[in-house]
């Protein structure tokens, strides 16, 4: 393990973020002379000198990247940006958070869980909003893959990082065969999708500040608003309607996005066996809750079942966590099948969370095998998506995945249960943590902040093994790891 290369990279990295995290809010708040720029000028400077510090005595190590160093350079960086990112909270005078609650909060924006402990939204000053907002929208896609284009320019190879960072069964997949190209590629298209976004929102009706905040947040699924009542505050069917769509959109995996783009085609989308199941089960989903909605009388039209259901299903499914209505108060079944279609979240590749689409599909695919071999026992029937077969150890790593994804469920559950939370509230908090969603059942389905310090420091463990697929966390407390 090369511990000199580790602490540069974490020092260029702590570097880049303060820069990226604090201009823009500095800029917001002289704009609208809320008087919060110095909390992010001090925290910009504090980063970047932590940072400067880290890289300084390291400033020459060149050395290549190995698989254990980029799955501890990917976990150090988000604990040590968590805890950096809760600065501005704390030096703003315009709230009052501990040192949990900001570390908390955070760390929800920066995993784009959306889980917040912040109450009175529309009172805070504009750059503290917008910094909220722009915290989802740099952890959508992953400080890393920004890095991976800028470290081969300092003679630091950043196929470990990628392959640690990057969401999904299957990690060497590159949309073009150099890696800083590929980061590239999904910088470009992500900016493309928030600015398209950003447009759409301000054509429906929102402002332009609550546009672009917005678009962060729809585009990196996290969830986040600007006011307390979420997307309800805009009571707008044309911004729902808007945020349905690019919600869908950013829950694809983004190489097909990337293949569309290139090929000017979205022909293979048709073609993608994962996007086929995703769509299938948005659609699934949606008719039996705009149904029920309407069969019970939730709603008074057929309308506003409608677009109220499709919109929750599509927000809860991606693992966005917009709300147009307290979906945790509908009738019957309803709120445990949307919470249960956030466990599948979206496909992998794109910048949700939950156990991905593509594992789900693989589970199904190999329970279907299991059946007929005990048909036909001595019978070779392979796993395909689409008509390419899937190798036995990609299937063996979903289902350990599964397995670990279980354990810690299971294991943080009774952790909260031990401090005192009922078993509604527990288990909700922790799916909607670990699945990066946000809002909860019960006493979390709109705020974290009445929840004991030890149970949110619990949740943030669980948020960042959601961000992180759990192994590239979990390795880490391995004694293999750690032997030379």
């Amino acid at each position: 393990m090369h511990a000199s290369i580790i602490v540069k990279i974490l020092g260029i990295l702590l570097m880049l973020f303060s820069i990226l995290g604090n201009l823009p809010p500095i800029l917001v708040s002289y704009i609208y002379r809320d008087g919060t720029a110095s909390a992010f000028v001090t925290s910009l400077l504090i980063s970047f000198a932590i940072g400067f510090i880290l890289w300084l005595p390291t400033a020459r190590s060149k050395k290549e990247l190995r698989t254990r160093d980029g799955f501890l350079v990917v976990t150090l960086f988000w604990t040590v940006l968590g805890t950096a990112g809760c600065l501005p909270f704390l030096l703003s005078s315009a709230i009052d958070l501990s040192v949990t609650d900001a570390i908390f909060e955070s760390l929800s924006g920066l995993t784009t869980t959306g889980a917040t402990v912040i109450s009175g939204l529309d009172a805070l000053p504009k750059s503290m909003l917008f910094y909220r907002q722009q915290l989802q929208w740099l952890g959508g896609m992953g400080i890393i893959a920004l890095a991976v284009a800028v470290l081969p320019m300092l003679g630091i190879g950043g196929m470990q990082l990628y392959r640690a960072e990057s969401p999904g069964p299957i990690k060497d997949n590159k949309l073009v065969p150099r890696l800083a190209e590929t980061a590239k590629a999904l910088w470009y298209i992500y900016l493309a999708l928030t600015l398209a976004c950003a447009i759409a929102y301000w054509v429906a009706g929102m402002n332009l500040f609550d546009a672009i905040s917005h678009s962060f947040t729809t585009i990196a699924i996290g969830g986040f608003s600007t006011h307390d009542q979420s997307m309800a505050y805009f009571n707008s069917p044309a911004i729902d309607t808007v945020a349905i769509v690019f919600m869908v959109i950013a829950g694809v995996n983004f190489a097909l996005h990337f293949t569309a783009w290139k090929n000017q085609s979205i022909k293979h989308y048709f073609q993608d066996p994962e996007f086929i199941f995703y769509s299938y089960i948005l659609c699934f989903v949606s008719l039996i809750t705009v149904a029920f909605l309407y069969y019970t009388s939730t709603y008074t039209t057929i309308f506003d079942s409608a677009i109220k259901g499709v919109f929750q299903v599509v927000s809860i499914a991606t693992t966005t966590g917009f709300v147009t209505a307290d979906f945790s108060s509908w009738p019957l079944f309803l709120p445990y099948l949307l919470f249960y279609a956030a466990i599948v979240g979206a496909c992998a590749g794109s910048t949700g969370g939950g156990m991905k689409v593509i594992r789900i599909l693989l589970i199904f695919k190999q329970g279907i095998r299991e059946v007929q071999r005990l048909i036909h026992p001595k019978a070779v029937i392979p796993i395909k998506l689409g008509r390419k077969p899937v190798p036995d150890r990609v299937i063996e790593s979903v289902w350990g995945f599964f397995a670990a994804y279980v354990l810690a469920f299971l294991v943080m559950l009774l952790a909260l249960l031990a401090t005192g939370l009922d078993i509604v509230t527990a288990f909700s908090a922790v799916g909607a943590c670990i699945n990066n969603l946000g809002p909860g059942l019960e006493n979390v389905a709109e705020n974290y902040g009445q929840l004991p310090a030890a149970a949110k420091w619990i949740l943030c463990f669980a948020m960042l093994l959601g961000r992180l697929e759990i192994f590239t966390l979990l390795v880490l407390f391995t004694p293999m790891f750690w032997r030379k």
